[in-house]
């Protein structure tokens, strides 16, 4: 009973992990297409070329900026459950503030 429990919590572990990566690899892709669009913004001529490409830029800093307040929140709470003595809750959200920083790099 016990073993199929750790291999319950083991696949659970596992399938929670690689979302979490999943996520942090489309939040990267935000700010490569943030500066995509960015560059191309400043070496535009045309100011509807400028006007879109800004456009689409400031829509992903604001996807990236979304995990670096979401992570500043779990920090919060790592903190919080740390100075309380919750070691398992200041872990889960020390690890949930991990996944949203690298999510916003």
């Amino acid at each position: 009973m016990k073993l199929t429990n750790m291999k319950f919590t083991g696949l659970c572990a596992a399938i929670i992990l690689s979302m979490a990566s999943f996520g942090a690899y489309a939040a990267e892709n935000h700010m490569a297409e943030a500066l995509k669009h960015a560059e191309v913004a400043a070496k535009a001529d045309n100011a509807n070329a400028i006007s879109e490409h800004a456009a689409n830029a400031k829509t992903h800093v604001k996807a990236a900026d979304e995990h670096l307040d979401a992570g500043v929140t779990s920090l919060d709470a790592a903190i919080e459950h740390g100075k309380q003595g919750h070691v398992d809750l200041a872990k889960k959200a020390a690890e949930e503030a991990v996944t949203h920083l690298k999510a916003a790099q």
